[in-house]
């Protein structure tokens, strides 16, 4: 029976020892909320670190290994230097704040640290893949294991991986601050799936695998390794119908009344956030100052209280934060308090969530203003609790939630003055004002609960893991085996079939930029003493002529219109005029030149061809579908065709592409012959799909391909080469 494996860098449950007994305590946490019900009611197997075990004795831990596995729990045991340095000293002290925006907290000098997230991310892959069942399915979450989804891609090559990011996704300038960019983008393309909160996060990171990989992301996927990645909107909720029955339990409402009677008829303005500093709590303090600044008159009128839950108390910057926010409530207690009333009640503890309900029926506003944040869960609960559809809630729009709870009070919070003015604005709203706007915040999170998410999630997944047999049509093998090494080794006559740009060099930022080194051309000539080599290139005939027209190889320019045999010093043409239609197209093409900086034409006898490799990729990604849609209106479908390349977008007669060439090829081909085509991109295609199944067809790259086999870039088909010729 198929399971759901959740993984997350900590278990809902923490192992801990209290007066030498042994607890199993739960852990607190948006993340373990959300899960908790699929945990239960999927009977999925939750895979995590279950905190420190250094101080229970081997039988002691045993007894929780055990206890763990009655509730369908495994444990990633982690050493004390391994964890520190993989959670507080890489996830924490270089990934938190870069995905918070917030760069003068970033360690970027964090060599060994990085090492250490390493490591802990393949002690989990090792972890997932013992207990990984064919037909389970995948769901890893968060930044602390953003390299696991390729990692268990390898161990796992036809799992259904979904992974889901519950932190932002920054934007693609910042993102590439990181030294290790890369490593992080490919780890999460391992992924079937990749859930993001907002619409937002979605594009920073299809943006950012544009910038760092090359890679040409659609709105809503991501081509890379022969697979197709798709990228999903997600934004997580709560359990909104057990937030609503707790804000109507007679014990909660008391409380409630307990804490406004507290108050002495007093409005309360509530906040209540984690004591991190993407919270914007200081700014949220000076805001405060800046309302009791502004309304002397309301000082004795309303009552801020601000519920600051401990987080990562070990961490030395945290316990800096944590002073500077004490002595802030202190000084602004001690300007603006009187005889009768102190402005700011903190409260610096974890509260359990019946009380925190009872705060939020208490409060007649609620003050959220992250300087930013994944989504805000505190938000939605607060509007969850409101079953009497009145209250204000002030929400920064640098919040995920943002982009859901429209019916809010936006502020900037780095605007003091402007989140000052929305107090005001909040407490002194109209009840009925208060009752439309919350009557639709808490329809839209009733709706989009947390179940909701859960369901949503798993339903997209589903859809975009490609069963294993597809993905054995589509994707290539991941090498040449050893094998078919030897074969064309041992061969009695050879031929080969090679593309130039990105198989036999790589691509460069314009196109004379890549001619051949002379290692190529030793390495040509060699190979063709004994085999015969056929160039089949999207190049102008020119070119190829220019750099292999002295060498004996058998020439084709411009995907097969012309051609040059090995003994011949003339160019014969496919066609005799396959041309007339350029003069539109080009005026199309001049008219995306001029308004994209980077781009140029290359026009060839029968085609034009539009690159964009140096383009800033989200202009290029926004100007080749407006030109697709141009070219579309003006071409005839039956007389042309778009094609997509590598960073180019070519027009071209239909029926001119490079598998023209194979049946002349064929024709002088011995019948023992092995014939071995090699090639990168969309027009390779046309060549395989033309060769017999007896070829041994290679694609370059991570695409998806119909060859029968992969190599990863140019440098290893010409290492291929050599050990062939060897």
């Amino acid at each position: 029976m198929a399971r759901l494996l959740i993984v997350s860098n900590r278990l809902p449950i923490s192992v801990r020892v209290d007066r030498g007994a042994l607890c199993l305590t739960r852990s607190s946490g948006g993340l373990a909320a959300a899960m908790r019900g699929p945990h239960e009611r999927m009977c999925a197997v939750w895979i995590g670190w279950p905190g420190s075990v250094a101080g229970l004795t081997p039988e002691q831990r045993q007894d929780a290994d055990a206890a763990l596995a009655g509730i369908r729990a495994v444990p990633v045991h982690l050493g004390a230097t391994e964890q520190h340095r993989f959670y507080d000293g890489f996830s924490n002290g270089v990934l938190w704040p870069l995905f918070h925006y917030l760069l003068d907290k970033v360690n970027l000098d964090a060599e060994l640290d990085w090492e250490a997230y390493q490591r802990v991310n393949e002690r989990f892959a090792d972890a997932v893949a013992e207990q990984y069942r064919p037909g389970d399915v995948i769901w890893v979450h968060d930044y602390q294991l953003m390299l696991l989804p390729a990692l268990l891609r390898k161990r796992l090559p036809g799992a259904q991986i979904g992974f889901f990011l519950h932190v932002p996704f920054p934007s693609a300038d910042v993102f590439r601050s990181l030294p290790w960019r890369e490593q992080i983008v490919r780890g999460l393309l391992g992924a079937d799936l990749l859930g993001f909160h907002t619409a937002g996060y979605r594009k920073n990171f299809a943006a950012s695998a544009a910038h760092v990989l090359g890679l040409d992301p659609d709105e809503a996927a991501i081509e890379h390794d022969g697979r197709r990645v798709a990228l999903g909107v997600h934004p997580i909720s709560i359990d909104a119908a057990e937030i609503e029955r707790l804000a109507a339990h007679p014990a909660v409402r008391e409380e409630a009344a307990r804490i406004r009677a507290e108050a002495g008829g007093r409005k309360i303005v509530l906040g209540i956030d984690r004591l991190d500093y993407t919270k914007g709590i200081p700014r949220r303090l000076l805001a405060i100052e800046r309302f009791l600044e502004r309304e002397p008159e309301l000082h004795d009128q309303v009552r801020f209280i601000q519920l600051a839950v401990p987080t990562r108390e070990m961490a030395g910057a945290y316990a800096e934060f944590r002073r500077v926010v004490h002595e802030m409530v202190g000084r602004i207690n001690g300007q603006h308090g009187t005889t009768y009333a102190t402005p700011i009640h903190y409260m610096h503890r974890s509260v359990p969530l019946d009380q925190v309900v009872a705060l939020y029926l208490a409060a007649d506003v609620m003050l959220v203003t992250p300087l930013r944040d994944g989504m805000n869960l505190v938000a939605k609960e607060y509007v969850a609790a409101r079953i009497d559809n009145d209250g204000a809630l002030i929400l920064s729009e640098f919040a995920g939630a943002a982009s859901e709870l429209a019916e809010a009070i936006s502020v900037n919070p780095y605007d003091i003055g402007s989140v000052a003015a929305a107090v005001k604005r909040a407490l002194t709203m109209p009840r009925a004002e208060q009752q439309t706007r919350m009557a639709a915040l808490r329809r839209r999170v009733a709706t989009h609960d947390v179940h909701a998410w859960t369901q949503s999630f798993l339903d997209d997944l589903d859809g975009a893991a490609a069963p294993a047999s597809e993905l054995a049509a589509l994707t290539p093998r991941r090498e040449v085996p050893e094998s078919v090494v030897e074969r064309v080794r041992l061969a009695p006559q050879r031929v080969w079939i090679l593309d130039y740009d990105g198989t036999l060099v790589p691509f460069a930022p314009v196109p004379d930029l890549a001619a051949p080194d002379e290692e190529l051309l030793a390495l040509l000539r060699a190979l063709s003493e004994r085999d015969r080599v056929h160039v089949v290139s999207g190049r102008p005939r020119a070119d190829i002529e220019r750099w292999f027209g002295a060498l004996p190889l058998h020439l084709h320019a411009e995907h097969g219109f012309w051609s040059r045999p090995m003994a011949c010093d003339d160019w014969v043409p496919l066609e005799s005029d396959a041309a007339a239609w350029k003069g539109e197209v080009r005026a199309v093409l001049e008219d995306f030149t001029r308004r994209t900086p980077g781009s140029f034409i290359e026009e060839k006898t029968v085609t034009l061809a539009w690159h964009y490799r140096t383009v800033e990729p989200e202009l290029a990604g926004e100007h080749v579908r407006e030109l697709r849609a141009r070219l579309a209106e003006r071409v005839s479908a039956d007389a042309l065709e778009l094609l997509g390349g590598a960073k180019v977008l070519e027009i071209r007669p239909r029926g001119v592409h490079k598998g023209r060439v194979v049946p002349l090829i064929l024709d002088d081909v011995p019948a023992r012959a092995e014939v071995i085509a090699i090639g990168d991109d969309r027009t390779d295609e046309d060549i395989f799909a033309a060769l017999p199944p007896s070829a041994c067809t290679i694609h370059v790259g991570n695409k998806s391909s119909r060859a029968a086999y992969r190599l990863p870039d140019a440098g290893a088909v010409r290492n291929l080469l050599r050990s062939i010729h060897a």
